[in-house]
């Protein structure tokens, strides 16, 4: 099976708790608990907004990945990487 990566924030979606919720209460397999409950995003932001609120957890992110990103460093690879992401797609 494919890891699922949350097509709004990026963040690997590995447990069943890591999926946002559909209006009915059923999961949603594209958007994460954060970024997604109840059938709507749980923020109104731009995707440059996104990617400076995703950047303060580039420590969590390289303690995960064995990664050691800089935040300046993060946010220039998120302004590659979030374009290609379905919520970001213009």
């Amino acid at each position: 099976m494919t890891m699922q990566i949350c097509q709004s924030c990026g963040m690997p979606m590995n447990a069943d708790s890591d999926y946002g919720t559909n209006q009915d209460e059923s999961k949603n397999r594209e958007y994460c608990c954060y970024c997604f409950q109840e059938g709507r995003f749980t923020k109104n932001v731009t995707m440059e907004q996104m990617i400076e609120e995703c950047a303060d957890y580039v420590d969590e992110f390289n303690a995960g990945s064995g990664l050691n990103y800089t935040r300046e460093e993060a946010i220039q690879e998120m302004k590659k990487y979030f374009p290609n992401l379905k919520r970001w797609q213009k």
